[in-house]
């Protein structure tokens, strides 16, 4: 008796919960019902996974409509043609989204807003998995609308790459460029660069310049054994000590009283400097003066005996060549003068 009326209370309790997610889900649409709508598509090369109809449009977070159609372009405008899967707008998935504008306020001209950047792109709602199509301004220069080949049957909002395939497009080009590098080569290259280094560190110019460092520090630690630092600095310090001492002591206070005076009277002998040199330049400058004077005297007593030593020099060249010209006058006539 007990397990029939548990049975009953379940049982109970299920229909009331369909009832009320019957009247939530009631409730739901008719509360979102666009009385005041336009039809806008799009076209994306991506693929729409997880894009369902009626899934939300969002301007920055805000629901302006709803997703009412989704299908393939070649299925809406190349129904009388073939279609050549080998250019890329032929492959385009439509979306076509109904958006209420009396959520948007009073519009302006719809070709100034795609100027100015307007596009429609993919986004997922968490980590459920499911997508809404997201309305927002981005650079018109790096997004231009992309033209196609077709007149669409409703107003166009250019799109632009989701987040993710953006993330995907530039996992591939990176590792398209890491295939591009030759790992064979540069593992040949960093190998045969490891064998020239192995090769100088064992018998090249490297190896050589190691040993003379090893022969170099060897003998630079030989060099201070030898040298005995300690008692050096032992000797240093006693050195030291000794002529702290000497400073300290009565005979260095001597030495500085002595240095002292011997600057006092250095300086008082610099002092006396100046009268010095001017009387040494003016007892020169009339040592000159007189020496003019004396030159100015002596000249025509230099001049005389200038004249008197050639006078001399002209007698004693004739006392030579003719005696007797002194005592009997001048000498006889040469024979080719008679």
């Amino acid at each position: 008796m007990t397990s029939g009326r548990g049975t009953f209370l379940r049982v109970g309790l299920l229909v009331v919960i369909g009832i009320a997610v019957a009247v939530g889900l009631a409730i739901f649409l008719g509360g979102s019902r666009i009385h005041n709508g336009r039809i806008f598509e799009s076209y994306f090369q991506e693929s729409v996974q997880g894009l369902e109809l009626g899934a939300p449009v969002k301007f920055r977070g805000v629901t302006l409509g709803r997703v009412t159609e989704i299908g393939l372009a070649s299925s809406q405008y190349f129904l009388d043609q073939t279609v050549d899967i080998r250019r890329a707008t032929y492959r385009l998935v439509y979306v076509r989204y109904l958006i209420d504008l009396g959520r948007i306020g009073r519009q302006g001209n719809f070709d100034a807003a795609i100027n100015a950047g307007l596009r429609a792109r993919l986004a997922s709602q968490g980590i459920t998995g499911l997508s809404y199509l997201e309305l927002d301004f981005v650079d018109p220069q790096k997004y231009p609308p992309v033209p196609v080949p077709w007149t669409p049957k409703n107003d166009l909002i250019p799109s632009v790459p989701s987040t993710l395939a953006q993330v995907q497009d530039a996992a591939q080009a990176l590792l398209a460029r890491i295939n591009a590098i030759d790992i064979v080569g540069l593992g040949r290259s960093a190998q045969s660069v490891l064998d020239d280094l192995h090769t100088q560190l064992s018998t090249g110019d490297a190896h050589q310049a190691l040993a003379g460092a090893a022969a170099l520090m060897a003998t630079t630690r030989e060099a201070v054994q030898r040298a005995d630092l300690p008692g050096l600095a032992s000797e240093l310090r006693s050195t030291a000590a000794d002529l702290r001492g000497v400073v300290d002591g009565p005979q260095g206070r001597e030495i500085v009283a002595a240095t002292a005076r011997a600057a006092d009277k250095l300086a008082e002998t610099a002092a006396k400097l100046p009268a010095l040199v001017a009387a040494a330049d003016a007892t020169v400058h009339q040592t000159s003066n007189g020496v003019a004077d004396l030159q100015a005297e002596l000249e025509p007593v230099l001049r005389d005996a200038r004249a008197a030593a050639a006078n001399l020099r002209e007698a004693t060249d004739r006392l030579r060549r003719y005696p007797a010209g002194v005592l009997l006058g001048a000498p006889p006539p040469r024979e080719g003068e008679r």
